[in-house]
């Protein structure tokens, strides 16, 4: 048995208006599965398809405007579509944001709620990803980190030292799944987090419970009675084991 990781998670309070931003910057398009829920989806796919991640924004009544563990990162093509990008996304709402980064190639921004997220320099390997380059997550081990991800999930590790770690697809397609050690790591709650999908004819219960042997611990964040399932990998971060029919 595996999951596949289909979409990520990001909590707002106006989910219509970010979920909006967020479909102009990937030039993608929105649905929505229900009141409060706006998803986030490339044209021309059913999900779930390996070669996008898919982005649920989901409404909640007062989320936290504090640094979070994950954030994505935006592939460019060249230098001037880095620049027409970084504009484009400021048209939309975005603003500069400083973590910390200094001088360096990419561009820092935030979308309108704060949730941080980086506009890359053209880099090849990630030539093929479509507009999401990278889901990005702060860790201690990204060793440890690769190990729970790369068995947990059916994706393939690309990468892996004491600093970083890669995994993607195993069709070798979409965006890339990227540990980052991280000093002085925060133990906080996840605005944004991922959302895993059992194959069809799998068992959700069964799969839950394999993960847990793999480390990761049920966790309760209020979600009260729902479908899905909510867990924490060994660092704490959050996810969700959806149910078939997410």
């Amino acid at each position: 048995m595996a999951t596949r990781l289909v979409q990520v998670n990001i909590k707002a309070r106006d989910d219509v208006a970010l979920g909006r931003f967020w479909a102009d910057a990937l030039g993608w398009g929105t649905s929505s599965e229900g009141p409060g829920v706006t998803n986030v989806e490339p044209a021309g796919l059913t999900w779930p398809d390996p070669t996008a991640l898919y982005i649920d924004v989901v409404a909640v009544p007062d989320p936290e405007t504090v640094r979070y563990r994950v954030h994505l990162d935006l592939a460019t093509t060249s230098a001037a579509h880095q620049a027409e990008l970084v504009a484009h996304l400021r048209e939309l709402g975005a603003t500069p944001a400083d973590v910390g980064q200094g001088d360096v190639p990419w561009t820092v921004l935030a979308d309108p709620e704060g949730n941080v997220f980086c506009v890359l320099e053209p880099r090849p390997v990630y030539a093929d990803t479509g507009p999401i380059a990278a889901v990005v997550v702060d860790c201690a081990d990204p060793r440890a980190m690769a190990r729970f991800w790369g068995s947990a999930t059916d994706w393939t590790v690309h990468e892996v030292d004491d600093d970083h770690a890669t995994l993607r697809s195993a069709k070798d397609v979409g965006p890339y799944l990227e540990f980052l050690r991280t000093p002085d790591l925060r133990s906080i709650r996840t605005r944004v987090h991922l959302d895993l999908l059992p194959y069809a004819g799998d068992d959700a219960a069964a799969e839950v419970a394999r993960l847990k042997t793999l480390g990761a611990k049920e966790t309760d964040i209020g979600q009260g009675d729902v479908p899905w399932t909510v867990l924490a990998d060994p660092e704490g971060n959050e996810f969700c084991v959806l149910a078939p029919g997410r």
